[in-house]
This record gives structure tokens, sequence and C-alpha cells, in this order.
């Protein structure tokens, strides 16, 4: 599904109000919102920020609280999340790209399935990727003169959405070598700033709340992003970094890297599949429509306040947030990739990192 194609359907399912949700009282309760990452990292910022925003839209203003449940790269959390039914409108949980990927590849940890969930609001983000200050004084816009150069990389695991840098960077034809493990996205920018790696990548949201300072402080130079979406599938500029090169950029001006073939086509669909819908907020199976209806209002709410792009700008880039039916529409888009491009990362996955998903 393109982007346009995106569009025109999360458009066509525009929210419908409901009297229904009137009724639905929240008054002097806590709502959890579970994240299955540690709170250093980039879905921490997200749910925190949209966290006392929704307590303002919700009927009765209810706490929102957000709480983390870090561990196998999200499929932890996940998996408990399966288990759990509504009682009382009171849980949401939070996904992202590298609870997506494990899904979409099949991988034999995973015991979640999405359509179970309710989706509420699904929103885009971009990612930046970022060298050491000795290392990018190297960098010219190619990855020409970095190749001859060993990387280290905090890396929550392969079958992550980490699997997006790691192959745009053997694409470049550099030499990263992955430390698999850490928690979530911060921890890797945790070892980036001690010293532990020397090359990391952050969400949208990660790079604005850490990640720019070091930027800002001489300690770390931009690489890429990952680009963005126009409305016929091209991959254009991150709209939140405007002034940082695309990998795909950065791909045709470096000797071996092309944007066409299968590696190419891989990397797009799972760039598609993790960034353009990338986190999103879901109630548990079973939850009856009036609460249902009562979320996707009051994140439709959220997103239409008058100050909602510039504080949004800041804190998690700008990026279209998606409520209700268009909530449903956009996971279903961000949870499916072509047969081809699986089969490639799957061999991929094998050939570059011993991981086997069978």
């Amino acid at each position: 599904m393109t982007i346009k194609q995106l569009a025109t359907s999360v458009a066509a399912a525009a929210l419908i109000a409901s009297p229904a949700f009137a009724e639905v009282d929240f008054s002097g309760k806590t709502i959890e919102w579970v994240i299955p990452f540690s709170e250093t990292g980039g879905s921490a910022k997200w749910a925190n920020f949209f966290a006392p925003l929704l307590s303002e839209e919700l009927p009765g203003n209810p706490t929102v609280v957000v709480k983390f449940m870090p561990g196998a790269g999200s499929t932890k959390g996940a998996n408990w999340f399966q288990e759990q039914e509504h009682e009382d409108g009171t849980l949401m949980f939070g996904t992202s790209g590298s609870t997506q990927f494990p899904y979409l590849l099949d991988d034999p940890r995973v015991r979640y399935e999405y359509s179970d969930w309710v989706p509420v609001m699904a929103s885009g983000t971009g990612g930046v990727a970022y060298l050491n200050a000795e290392d990018g004084a190297k960098f010219d816009g190619s990855a020409n003169a970095l190749k001859d150069i060993d990387f280290i990389y905090g890396s929550q695991g392969a079958t992550r959405l980490d699997l997006v840098p790691l192959l745009a960077w053997e694409m470049l034809g550099m030499n990263v070598e992955p430390v698999f493990g850490i928690k979530g996205r911060g921890d890797g920018r945790l070892m980036f700033e001690r010293g532990e790696a020397t090359i990391d990548y952050q969400t949208s949201s990660g790079y604005l709340g850490a990640s720019a300072d070091l930027v800002a402080q001489g300690k770390a130079v931009p690489m890429m992003t990952w680009g963005a979406l126009d409305e016929d599938g091209n991959i254009v500029r991150d709209p939140t970094f405007p002034d940082i090169p695309t990998f795909k950029e950065v791909c045709e001006a470096t000797e071996g890297c092309e944007t066409k073939g299968e590696a190419w086509d891989a990397w797009k669909a799972f760039f598609v599949a993790g960034f353009p819908v990338q986190k999103i907020a879901f109630l548990p199976a079973g939850t009856p429509d009036d609460v249902r209806d009562a979320y996707a209002a009051a994140f439709d709410a959220v997103r239409n306040r008058e100050d909602f792009a510039t504080i949004a700008s800041k804190r998690v880039g700008k990026y279209g947030v998606f409520v209700g039916e268009g909530a449903e529409k956009a996971t279903k888009a961000g949870t499916s990739v072509s047969p081809e491009a699986k089969a490639f990362v799957t061999n991929w996955l094998q050939e570059a990192y011993g991981v086997s998903l069978k």
C-alpha cells in the first residue's frame, strides 16, 4: 500500500462520532499505558508525550501512567498483552516497529496476534543514524571513506526494527558489528555516549529527546535519515530533519550501493512497515465499542489541538496521527510485507547473523 493509498483509505474511514462514548466515564481512575521497552527509548518519549494530552481529553480526565515492561526486544510485553482481556478500559499497550518485525518474520518467540487487539491511535516516525565525532569527520555524504572502519552498534536484535539500519549499513559496504541484547534504543544511545558503541540510530522522538544534544555538543555527527514517503510512495527527506540526507541519497553517492534490485526492494518494504506507521496504541481484546470510541475521540481531540503541531514537532516529530478506523487501516498497512521481501530478509538474517526463524 502506498502512502497515497493509505491516506485515501484513512480519510475515507474518518472517525464517526457516536453518542455511546459520552457514557464512558473514567473519573477517579488511572489508565496504565504499558510500553514493552525501557524508559530511555523513543517509545517511552512517544508515550510520555501523548499521556498527559490523552488525560485531558478522556471522559473524567483520568490519570494516565506510562509503565515499562522491557524484554526480548518487546516480545515479552507483547506476549503478556496478548493474554489480557478488557476489564474496565484502564489498560492500554503501545507497540513499535520492533514489535511488528518479529511478527512479520514469523519469529517463533511471537505468541501475539495483532488482529486480536483494538488499535485506537497510530503514528508515524522517522529515524536518524549518526557517527562518533572522529569517524563523522570522514563522512562526506557517501560511505566511501567509512568502509575500512570497524563500527560497534548496540542492538535490540536483528529481527527487530534494527534490521533497517543493519541492512542499510551492509548495503553501503560498512563494517558494523552489532552487540545484541539491549532492552531499548535508549540503551544503545547510552552505549554510544560511553564510547562502547561508535555508531547509533534513534527514532525521531529518541533523537530529538537526547541524541540531538550530542550533535550540538560536537560528540556525534548525523549521517542519514531513513527518509519519509511522499504521496506516490517515493522516499523523500524526512520533514522533521530536512537538512539531513536520506539513506537513498547516501546510497546513490556510495560506490557499490544500489537503489534498485532485491536488497533495495526488501529494505524499502521493511522501512515502510516499520516507520510510516511505527507506533500504535492498543486496547485489549474484547474492548467494547463505547470504550474504543471514547479513546479514539480523545486521540482525535489531541491531534486537533491548535498547538499540537508545534509541540509534537519538538517532541515526536512532524508525522501523521491516525485514530479510530484510520488507526485500524494504518495498523494493517504496518503489519504486512510482500512474500519476496520477507524471503530476502529471512535469508539475509541467516547469512549475516546466523539467525534462523524456522
